[in-house]
């Protein structure tokens, strides 16, 4: 179980990962990850630019001059970069289920403001609503998102959380 939000250097992660693809400048990162997140999610300036400073610093980034567009501050990984990279791509295999967590807290908490009576949220028209309306909509858009992403029907699984992660050989230990 997760004590806090998103697994910590999510945006520095796949700032390394934007960057060993080709050069880019801050805003170019910020669209990118939005794109990657369906549009759901978009860090902010402060949150990336001060990633690719520390990546100069750190040696893992430079900056490069570029003659079609002089004013922009566009980053390139360099080799110590593409190492950290590897390092950071490693470390994400042990973060899936941090992953998982956060997503499945947010519809928990989502799901008691609409179910559970000390939480009293007024509906407002023209806005969403912690209603079970809404909560279908997020399950159908999960599921479509899954079918997309994975070229397939979803089926249910008929398993409690115990049985799924003995299933798949995950260690159920509270950390």
């Amino acid at each position: 179980m997760r004590k806090s939000g998103p697994p910590k250097g999510l945006i520095a992660y796949l700032v390394l990962e934007l960057l060993e693809e080709k050069p880019r400048y801050g805003y170019e990162i910020l669209k990118e990850i939005r794109d990657i997140s369906g549009g759901h999610w978009e860090p902010s300036y402060g949150s990336v630019y001060p990633i690719l400073y520390k990546f100069e610093e750190k040696g893992w980034a430079e900056r490069i001059e570029r003659e079609d567009e002089p004013d922009r501050k566009y980053f390139e990984l360099t080799a110590d970069g593409q190492a950290e990279l590897e390092d950071r791509r490693e470390e994400c295999t042990e973060k899936a289920r941090d992953f998982a967590d956060v997503i499945l807290g947010f519809f928990h908490v989502y799901a008691a403001f609409s179910t559970d009576d000390r939480f009293a949220i007024p509906e407002a028209d023209g806005e969403w609503h912690f209603d079970e309306t809404f909560s279908e909509w997020v399950v159908e858009q999960v599921v479509r998102h899954h079918e997309h992403y994975f070229d397939t029907e979803f089926e249910r699984i008929d398993a409690t959380p115990e049985e799924f992660y003995e299933r798949h050989g995950i260690d159920d230990e509270d950390e």
